[in-house]
């Protein structure tokens, strides 16, 4: 009886490894550095008080740093899951139960404008991995890079 073919995963141009593991070590070298930084945000957000004092600026840096946290973790989770869509809504779920842990740390709260602020960051994530990781043709040669 013929074995089925098996779909490779995809690699792209840089040798970074996208989509499911075929083994636990796989799975572990794709979901380890997820699971790291999302301890990493939750650790962020049991901190009872970010302020800095600086008025705007501190609204604008706060605001960044969410942004660029989320960044990174949609980039972290288009890797382990291949595809943007999955990633995507699956940040945006861990934005919404970090904004609620924020409701029970002292000094902080839950605000729907930072999950809006989240899944901008993490967007932006997955489209530039997206951008650095798409094949494109070379000028003048037709070949895939």
């Amino acid at each position: 009886m013929p074995v089925p073919a098996r779909r490779p995963r995809q690699q792209s141009r840089r040798g970074v490894w996208f989509g499911a593991a075929s083994d636990a070590s796989g799975a572990l070298s794709l979901w380890l550095p997820v699971i790291v930084w999302a301890a990493v945000i939750f650790t962020f957000s049991s901190i009872p008080s970010l302020g800095t004092g600086l008025g705007t600026w501190d609204t604008i840096l706060r605001k960044g740093a969410h942004m660029t946290e989320y960044a990174i973790l949609g980039l972290l989770l288009l890797r382990a899951l291949g595809r943007e869509l999955p990633a995507l809504a699956l940040g945006i779920l861990y934005a919404i139960t970090d904004e609620a842990h924020q409701h029970f740390v002292r000094g902080r709260h839950a605000s729907p404008i930072d999950v809006l602020i989240d899944t901008v960051g993490l967007a932006i994530g997955i489209f530039v991995v997206r951008r650095l990781f798409q094949t494109r043709p070379m000028p003048g040669t037709g070949q895939v890079r």
